[in-house]
Parts: C-alpha cells; structure tokens; sequence
C-alpha cells in the first residue's frame, strides 16, 4: 500500500478514498484493550456511527500461563469431570425419549461418563510418558490496540475523542 500523494495549493490531489487506503486510518492507539473499547463506547454514547470503526490488535503475542503440574490422579480427576458432564448429557438425551423414569438414566449416565472418563485421562496421561506434567492456559495478548476508522470517519472519530478526552497524545 503507498501512501497519499500531497501536494500543496491549487493543485493538490484529492484524498483517496480507495477502500484500500480507508480500511487502515489509525485515530489512536492504545496499550490495553479496555482503553480502545473504553472509546468506542464513549463515540457510541455521543451518536457516532461505530459501525465504521475497528479495534486491531498487534504485535500478538501467545502467553502460556502454567497453573500447576499435571500428575495421573489429577488427569484422572479432571477426566471423571468432563466425562460426568458428558454423561449427564447422554442421560438427559435418552430420558427424552424415554417413558419410565428419566432421573435413574440422568444418574446412570453421569456415573458411567465419570468412570469413563477418569479411566481414559489416566490412561491418556501415563501415555505421554511425563512429556508434558503441568496443565496451563493460554491465550493471546496484543501489546498494542489501534482504533481504526473507515470510510471517511477519521477526523470525526478523532475530534469526538478529543472532545472526551480520550485521544492519545501520540495520534
């Protein structure tokens, strides 16, 4: 993407409006997400048109938190969990169908999940061998959020933003 031509008096260009150019028109930038939606919300409450605006995260970055070591009992626990739920949900299923009592297929079926499942997480962990025994959460982060206007909005989301006192004082 090249940018703009500009060029001075009577002879200036005019501004594109290319979707191209328009998809990437940066009214500022913030450092968490709260402070980029924190705007979009206030340019909502003033009748702004944020249907022309986009938030885009950059420079992402995968943050892997680890929350404790994975042992075969705690595989097995967290196995009978999932499987419980899964097999109370088959019960549920099949006691839809069902003219008799529908609570015994609810417990057989969270009983049967829970054995399963504990069984098939032990086995699944004893089965890496200890390559992997921690358990973690991971999501993605962005260390920086642009608000973004498009089609024409670029002034008038930057002014409204002045207006609230929300526009960084690098844009």
């Amino acid at each position: 993407m090249t940018a703009p031509i500009r060029s001075f008096g009577p002879f200036a260009a005019p501004p594109r409006l290319d979707p191209a150019y328009n998809a990437w028109n940066t009214v500022t930038s913030y450092d968490d997400y709260a402070g980029a939606q924190r705007a979009v919300d206030r340019l909502s409450d003033d009748g702004f048109p944020v249907q022309h605006l986009d938030i885009i995260g950059s420079d992402l970055r995968l943050v892997e938190r680890v929350t404790g070591r994975l042992t075969k009992a705690r595989a097995a626990a967290a196995g009978a969990a999932s499987g419980a739920w899964f097999g109370l949900m088959i019960g549920l299923l099949l006691g839809l169908f069902t003219t008799g009592s529908w609570l015994g297929l609810l417990v057989a079926g969270a009983l049967i999940g829970t054995a399963w499942g504990a069984l098939f997480g032990f086995l699944g962990h004893a089965a890496t061998r200890g390559a992997r025994d921690f358990a973690s959460a991971r999501t993605l982060v962005a260390t920086r959020y642009d608000l973004v206007a498009r089609d024409g909005y670029l002034d008038a989301a930057r002014s409204g933003l002045q207006l609230a006192g929300l526009l960084n004082a690098a844009a």
